[in-house]
């Protein structure tokens, strides 16, 4: 008579399977992408965007046509502002403009392995700054009024590109108080970024400048974190600077142009001469240190009082826009 089994056997070779297909699913599983790291409240430094309405407009002589005397003649049923001498003076240039929130942490240092033009590596000491652009939509545009005039209004949003242009400039001055005039363009160090991004930003890519200027910024909607996280970073800085300010330029599209005098000759070039100075951000640092030991503990954000001066600021002032 057959007697039923209360248990079930499983043989050697269904027990060796199971245990293979076990491993392999362990080993095939993907570790969780780590979540940026959100940073605690005044971390960063917020410069909020800033267009003026005047920034959409500018006064200029054609001066391809003003510096031949030539073409100045009078009519006899016009007036001389209606030929194309008189309408080439003060010529109304308009134009949108636009300008980025920037976000950032004070400069800091960070000492990483750089490779050489001569195959080796050299441990150099990195000056950096992180950062995080944000296009918040603001933007204004030069609309004509049904009266012919002009109003600055704002204008549809759109998405534009940050193509930054970040230096590092010391402020200092000699004994006889001239400025030392030290400057610094952000260079793109890959294994100075990845280094960085490790220690500021677990889960966040940083991008260097070549990188940034190939994101186009989507329009924040003031519900999620939607900037575009970069990193400046500086090689060589001389050790024994103790005031400095970095220049970011590429926020704002705004510009200012002038023609100097004679500059321009018949026959040049159209622009021949032309001098073109950008909306640029200042950010003013400075740190008490000196060359011998430097920490990036003694960074701080900011003018020292009595050093203002140094920086072309009032006192207090720990960041402008300027032109240049």
């Amino acid at each position: 008579m057959h007697t039923p089994r209360s248990g079930l056997s499983l043989g050697p070779l269904f027990l060796s399977s199971l245990i293979v297909l076990l491993v392999a699913n362990c080993g095939s599983a993907q570790p969780a992408a780590a979540k940026p790291r959100k940073l605690a409240p005044g971390v960063m430094n917020t410069i909020p965007p800033e267009i003026d309405p005047g920034e959409t407009v500018s006064t200029h002589d054609i001066v391809e046509i003003r510096s031949n005397i030539d073409l100045s003649w009078k009519p006899n049923f016009l007036t001389e502002t209606r030929t194309l001498y008189g309408k080439s003076a003060d010529v109304k240039f308009r134009r949108d403009i636009w300008c980025l929130e920037f976000s950032f942490k004070p400069v800091r240092m960070i000492e990483v392995e750089v490779p050489q033009p001569s195959g080796r590596m050299q441990r150099k000491l990195i000056w950096y700054m992180v950062y995080e652009v944000k296009n918040t939509g603001d933007r204004l545009s030069s609309t004509e009024q049904p009266d012919g005039s002009f109003v600055a209004e704002p204008s549809q949003i759109k998405t534009v590109r940050f193509i930054p242009h970040m230096v590092l400039e010391g402020q200092d001055r000699d004994a006889s108080g001239q400025p030392i005039y030290k400057a610094y363009l952000d260079q793109v160090i890959p294994a100075a970024v990845e280094a960085i991004q490790k220690r500021e930003t677990p889960g966040r890519r940083l991008l260097n400048s070549a990188q940034m200027a190939d994101e186009v910024l989507p329009i924040t909607d003031g519900r999620s974190d939607q900037g575009v996280w970069g990193v400046a970073t500086w090689a060589d800085v001389d050790p024994r600077i103790d005031f400095f300010s970095v220049y970011v330029s590429g926020l704002s599209n705004a510009y200012r142009w002038i023609d100097p005098p004679g500059a321009y000759q018949i026959g040049d070039s159209p622009g021949k001469g032309r001098l073109f100075a950008r909306k640029t951000l200042q950010l003013n640092f400075w740190r008490p240190g000196d060359e011998f030991l430097e920490h990036e503990g003694e960074i701080r954000f900011g003018v020292p009082k009595g050093k203002a001066q140094f920086y072309g600021v009032d006192p207090g002032v720990a960041y402008r826009w300027i032109y240049r």
